[in-house]
């Protein structure tokens, strides 16, 4: 068993608490799915939300699924001139058998374009 980092992100149309818990939360899921994890694999999620985004934490989210032993934090986003509006990025640490080469980082709805660059990703609008 290795230890590995994931990543992913999403964008929201909306800044809503519900809007923000279920596209985070499509966001845990898809990570999971596209890397046969499961909950008790999760080492830590660090989310971060652009400044845009004020009406939850993303990590509610996660707790909602059940992470109530994973160490979870959030951040604030850098803003950066131009950067893209209402996004939640996480890097969650996992222990997998997986190569680093075949971990899948997921990019959901418009946040899809911030990582046009990396061949093994998820993706969907």
């Amino acid at each position: 068993m290795a230890v590995r980092a994931v990543r992913g992100a999403t964008q929201l149309e909306e800044d809503t608490r519900e809007h923000m818990l279920d596209r985070v939360a499509e966001l845990v899921i898809d990570v999971m799915a596209a890397n046969g994890l499961v909950v008790d694999d999760f080492i830590s999620i660090i989310f971060t939300a652009t400044s845009d985004l004020v009406s939850e934490f993303p990590a509610y989210a996660a707790r909602q699924l059940g992470f109530s032993d994973v160490p979870l934090v959030c951040a604030r986003e850098l803003e950066i001139e131009g950067s893209m509006p209402r996004v939640v990025r996480l890097m969650a640490h996992v222990e997998t058998d997986l190569p680093r080469a075949d971990v899948t980082h997921v990019y959901l709805h418009g946040a899809a374009n911030l990582r046009r660059d990396l061949t093994k990703t998820t993706s969907h609008d």
